[in-house]
């Protein structure tokens, strides 16, 4: 498969038979998509930097395309052309249409995190599910914050990622890199592609400096630019 960084939180993974667009909003460059495949768009919250209605212009561009969006997106944002090819996806909910098999999971913040089966892959997109742990924010919150994120990625103890895209936010301050490293605890995750940095592109580099991510840090991708592409 080819996982190409787009922009912000947004990736496309090219495999045999299908691509997955995840969080495109219209910044950065889309890879070609390619002729034949079946291509997937999956946005999992309304926040702007996740989501936009751009992604419905390009329907006419590409016949086999399909739209799966967190409940929280409103519905009438949909053109009336795209409904026939767009579901929205329910924490807890699973989609599957034979090709690709979705599992929703809640987010800490808005929407959904996407877990994907795909091509014998497992796939995982986190969204705005993260650890978000704010220096200066109301102590009580950020204990809520704590167990909330970690009640949520333990539904997924055990479980074995080809790939997983996670939040790895500089905004957090010397917090950013909690919810990667509380995420590797209960998943197998092969490669780990840091994203929602804001173009900070140093901050994997920083991760893979502290002593936690002694155990993990080799299978942490650095990205330098938009449209970096990796063969994995």
């Amino acid at each position: 498969m080819k996982v190409t960084y787009i922009y912000h939180s947004s990736f496309a993974v090219e495999l045999e038979k299908s691509m997955l667009i995840f969080d495109y909003y219209g910044k950065g460059d889309l890879p070609e998509r390619p002729a034949g495949k079946q291509v997937y768009f999956l946005n999992s919250h309304s926040h702007p930097d996740h989501f936009s209605k751009v992604i419905f212009e390009l329907e006419e561009k590409h016949p086999k395309i399909h739209y799966i969006l967190a409940f929280d997106i409103w519905s009438k944002r949909v053109p009336e052309s795209c409904k026939g090819k767009t579901e929205f996806l329910n924490p807890g909910q699973i989609l599957d249409d034979g090709t690709l098999k979705v599992e929703g999971f809640k987010s800490t913040d808005e929407g959904v995190a996407f877990w994907c089966s795909v091509d014998g892959l497992e796939i995982y997109h986190a969204g705005d599910l993260n650890h978000w742990y704010w220096d200066g924010e109301d102590p009580e919150w950020n204990k809520n914050m704590t167990k909330a994120y970690r009640e949520e990625i333990a539904k997924m103890h055990g479980r074995k990622a080809d790939i997983a895209f996670l939040p790895l936010d500089p905004r957090l301050g010397e917090y950013f890199y909690l919810g990667i490293d509380d995420f590797v605890k209960e998943v197998d995750v092969k490669h780990i592609f840091p994203m929602h940095f804001w173009g900070e592109y140093d901050v994997a580099e920083r991760l893979k400096k502290m002593p936690c991510s002694a155990g993990y840090r080799d299978r942490i991708v650095e990205i330098h630019e938009e449209g970096e592409g990796w063969e994995i």
